[in-house]
């Protein structure tokens, strides 16, 4: 029986599309302490916006955001052929992963370290490797908490919408939902994720916290629309792995669940 389990291309397929979607969350956090120019990536000068009263803003992002698209594209995909139960599975695992990762980086820092180890790289610049291991590792707890807890909350609305625009649309227009229900959840992560954060740990502003708020959501707007030809390319490559009239019914058995 197991063995039949393991050979399905259903399951298979989800269990492929699990350990990406967990992999790719858990990196997205590890590499989002860096804040990097958009603009100079590109070769420009970094731009100087005032919004909300706020002067000096340009697209600085934590490179965390470069990962988090392809998150929102996976949880549309799932809900597409698996049913927003599916989604919020994938979505807890992922929690409890990268809480446990946390976890683990945090216990790894208080770890003495060996003496030699300390001073190892001084020939590189890297005077304290400790203070250097901590630095990358050791995130604030209110980013840690605030960023899980918008994961959570957008996954659960991005499901929500990408169904209800579904109900009117039928199969018709996946981009509308996919890209719809992307846009309405990443505001609320990109509101979130700074409120918790910054507003209640680090005592910014409303002002400052809504600004940088609107610059990461101009920046997630902007990537949501672009990767929507990914969306199609995807379901494209799902039809021909599990036949036609395989995924149509997953298709058909995912929007049941809903009245579950």
């Amino acid at each position: 029986m197991i063995t039949n389990i393991l050979k399905d291309k259903a399951t298979k397929l989800f269990v492929a599309i699990t350990a990406f979607f967990v992999a790719n969350a858990l990196i997205a956090e590890c590499i989002g302490g860096k804040i990097f120019s958009l603009e100079k990536l590109f070769g420009l000068q970094p731009s100087s916006f005032t919004v909300f009263g706020q002067s000096g803003l340009a697209f600085n992002l934590t490179c965390g955001v470069l990962l988090w698209p392809l998150e929102f594209i996976i949880t549309d995909i799932v809900n597409e052929y698996y049913g927003p139960k599916a989604v919020r599975r994938i979505s807890y695992t992922a929690i409890i992963l990268i809480a446990y990762a946390f976890f683990m980086f945090y216990a790894a820092m208080s770890i003495p370290p060996a003496d030699f180890w300390i001073g190892s790289k001084k020939d590189s610049g890297i005077d304290d490797m400790q203070l250097a291991f901590g630095s990358i590792f050791g995130q604030g707890m209110w980013i840690i908490v605030g960023s899980l807890i918008a994961f959570l909350v957008s996954q659960i609305i991005d499901v929500m919408v990408f169904h209800k625009i579904k109900k009117i649309t039928g199969e018709k227009w996946i981009w509308l939902r996919a890209t719809g229900s992307t846009l309405v959840s990443q505001l609320v992560d990109s509101f979130v994720v700074l409120f918790i954060a910054f507003k209640i740990g680090n005592g910014w502003t409303w002002q400052l916290v809504l600004a940088i708020c609107l610059m990461n959501y101009i920046y997630k707007f902007t990537v949501a629309i672009i990767l929507t030809p990914v969306i199609y390319f995807l379901q494209g490559r799902i039809e021909k792995y599990l036949g036609v009239e395989t995924a149509q019914k997953m298709k058909q058995a995912a929007m049941g669940k809903i009245n579950e």
